[in-house]
């Protein structure tokens, strides 16, 4: 696995890479300092499995760098930001640019790695706060009203499943379904709802009081 963080703090690069090794010892890590750098580490390796990205660097703009960076990465390569940033509208806007979750540098290593396992295996991991919040996705995504009334019963446990960031497979096996099965109620839901990724239909779930508080 090759793993792409991009951080202007060196201690936290550091730090990170020990966690990250705990996951996996033979773990290729490539470094940047800068969002040009993140950029260009992109364009040049071309088997990048996931990156880390804080939003507070020099070398261009957060906003700009995190579309481009999903434009050059193959779609199935995930960009979690990392920050220490606790502003809901900005970490919404990372989830509206395409950011397929959002973790907390307060995090401790055990949420951390949780949270980088669980976007692997296709799920999303959001600050649970967030999620307590409720209120609207964000500036023109927010849930169509009554759109929660036509979800059948199995696709609002999907969705509240969803709202845990659980990955198909974990929803599946909680549900007793066929993951293909599970694959159609999130379409579905997504169509439903008005989002398009699972990221935005976990704060779907928060808005619509689905998510998990816990």
């Amino acid at each position: 696995m090759k793993i792409l963080i991009a951080d202007d703090h060196e201690l936290f690069r550091e730090g990170l890479r020990q966690i990250l090794e705990q996951m996996d010892p033979a773990m290729t890590i490539v470094e940047a300092a800068d969002f040009q750098q993140a950029i260009d580490a992109a364009e040049r390796e071309q088997d990048i499995d996931i990156v880390l990205m804080d939003i507070t660097m020099p070398g261009g703009a957060w906003n700009d760098t995190l579309p481009r960076l999903k434009e050059i990465l193959p779609d199935r390569v995930p960009v979690i930001i990392v920050s220490a940033s606790d502003d809901r509208r900005q970490v919404l806007e990372t989830i509206t640019l395409g950011a397929a979750g959002f973790i907390p540098k307060t995090s401790s290593s055990r949420v951390m790695m949780s949270a980088l396992q669980l976007v692997l295996a296709g799920g999303v991991y959001l600050p649970p706060a967030l999620l307590q919040q409720g209120g609207d996705i964000g500036d023109g995504a927010s849930v169509p009203h009554g759109a929660d009334a036509l979800l059948t019963p199995r696709q609002r446990e999907v969705l509240a499943l969803l709202g845990k960031g659980q990955a198909n497979k974990e929803i599946a096996r909680a549900l007793q379904l066929a993951e293909g099965t599970v694959k159609l109620h999130v379409t579905a839901i997504l169509k439903t709802l008005g989002v398009n990724n699972r990221t935005r239909a976990v704060v779907a779930a928060a808005q619509l009081g689905l998510a998990a508080k816990d």
